[in-house]
């Protein structure tokens, strides 16, 4: 049970159960600073009750904490004896340090706990005492890492809302310092020890790093954190935890400020997450081209970085039945395969696929047939994808219509075939057209661009010039008939008089 609001109100409606000690936490206004809903971080509570027996020893038991960005405990219900019915309890006031020591007591006595007490209790003092000096220091990257020590060596011993539980007053230090760099490197700290074991209970490590995201007020702490997030979603395979929050990458970025060398590292790993499901491909490619798209003047050395990713991208266009567009040829990443001894054929097949016709790839395909094969291209699924995109070149010419026959012998399909080929064209949003079949024409009105260039800009600024000459000749010619009308109407109205 919780309850919310001021202490001196509430404090004497707590209601005292057997064995619960019941605990006062208050909460910040998330209306100030929201959690990130994207991240799936749900906001809740986290409770921390401390049990002393009357040889003053602590023991912790612990319940879910999602999503809050500041807790504050407040009060702590303190049992005084072995926890028998009608014993005298106490209400105690505690801090943010005495969860922190609880914490360490807690996971060391967890840790030692088979070595028996003689051995036991003094290594559990002596952490404890190292603790406290912390604190009263304000080392606090050292107490963290204090706190990790023991943590690490109970992840097979907790429950799940224990283990959340411990992890969640170990991130919450990040609060305590005001040093950025110090809260920097304690978020480093956290973050590498959570993903050391990424296939042990993955979703609750995902979890746990939400929760330390939220705690963050640092920019870069904060992308260093949503770094490792995608890191252990690939690694544990629960990448559907984080794919929701891809769709506020733009809104990320501009709050996190990061340089061009971590735009590339976050559009790759994105990236990759989203090519280990498979619904996503398209997904996929837009944040591999971002990726690409952030190589530009660079030198040999670093362009030759992007090189393998080049060539990925190269084989996931070619191979999506349903990407007809693309800008990997104005890419300088890509550019440079055009020279490469090992990835020239790759490059000669994009450009075949952008700018040329059915019969290219299949001259093409003759010549290169087992390099094609390596790359797990399938030939039938070429043939479909370049019928297609031969189409899409035959009804972005100027006349704006197709004869069945050039169809026909474009696609080297038979003459039953045609019309077929072009309703596809039309279910893949390629053509806007209508089929003459008395004349055997098909008339376009729109036609997709397989390349979007500086030759279809000038197009482009060509019609625009045009439609817009149209237009204002349309508005000359109803001015002039308005004009025309008004004086027809004052003679017919002088003539009445």
């Amino acid at each position: 049970m919780l309850t919310w609001g001021s202490h001196s109100s509430r404090m004497q409606n707590l209601p005292i159960q057997e064995e619960i000690m019941h605990t006062y936490i208050h909460t910040p206004d998330f209306s100030q600073n929201p959690p990130e809903q994207s991240l799936g971080i749900v906001s809740g509570a986290n409770t921390l009750l401390r049990s002393v027996t009357t040889e003053r020893r602590h023991m912790a038991q612990f319940c879910a904490f999602q999503g809050v960005k500041d807790v504050y405990m407040n009060l702590a219900v303190l049992k005084i004896g072995g926890g028998d019915r009608g014993k005298m309890t106490t209400v105690v006031p505690t801090s943010e340090d005495d969860l922190s020591l609880s914490v360490v007591r807690f996971t060391s006595e967890l840790a030692w706990a088979d070595a028996g007490p003689e051995v036991a209790e003094p290594q559990v003092e002596r952490l404890c005492v190292e603790a406290q000096e912390c604190m009263v220091r304000g080392r606090w990257l050292d107490l963290v890492s204090l706190m990790l020590t023991s943590a690490d060596l109970i992840f097979s011993k907790v429950s799940d809302k224990d283990l959340e539980c411990v992890f969640t007053v170990i991130c919450n230090a990040v609060t305590t310092s005001e040093n950025p760099d110090e809260i920097l490197e304690m978020a480093k700290l956290i973050s590498a020890k959570i993903v050391q074991q990424p296939n042990d209970r993955p979703a609750l490590r995902l979890k746990i790093l939400f929760n330390l995201y939220n705690l963050l007020n640092i920019p870069y702490g904060r992308f260093h954190v949503y770094m490792k997030s995608l890191n252990l979603a690939i690694n544990g395979k629960v990448a559907e935890h984080i794919v929701p929050s891809f769709k506020k990458i733009d809104n990320f970025l501009k709050e996190w400020s990061i340089g061009i060398n971590d735009q590339r590292e976050l559009f790759l790993a994105i990236s990759n997450v989203l090519r280990e499901n498979k619904s996503s491909a398209k997904d996929s490619f837009k944040f591999l081209t971002k990726y690409l798209a952030t190589f530009y003047g660079e030198d040999a050395h670093e362009m030759d970085e992007a090189k393998e990713e080049a060539v990925r991208a190269v084989v996931e266009f070619v191979k999506a039945p349903d990407m007809f567009q693309c800008d990997l040829l104005e890419m300088p990443a890509v550019g440079q395969l055009e020279k490469d001894a090992k990835y020239d054929l790759v490059y000669q097949l994009l450009k075949i696929f952008m700018t040329q016709r059915l019969d290219a790839y299949l001259e093409f395909h003759a010549a290169n047939s087992a390099s094609l094969k390596s790359y797990g291209l399938v030939h039938e699924d070429c043939i479909t994808k370049m019928r297609l995109m031969s189409l899409v070149d035959l009804g972005s010419s100027d006349s704006g219509q197709i004869p069945y026959a050039l169809i026909r012998d474009t696609l080297q399909i038979n003459d039953d075939e045609v019309e077929s080929w072009v309703v596809k064209a039309i279910s893949a949003k390629l053509l806007d057209c209508k089929m003459d079949q008395m004349n055997e024409v098909v008339v376009v009105s729109r036609c997709t661009e397989r390349v979007f260039g500086k030759q279809q800009w000038v197009a482009l600024r060509g019609k625009l010039a045009t439609w817009k000459e149209n237009i204002a000749n349309v508005i000359t010619t109803i001015q002039a008939n308005k004009i025309t009308e008004d004086a027809s109407q004052a003679m017919q109205g002088v003539m009445f008089r």
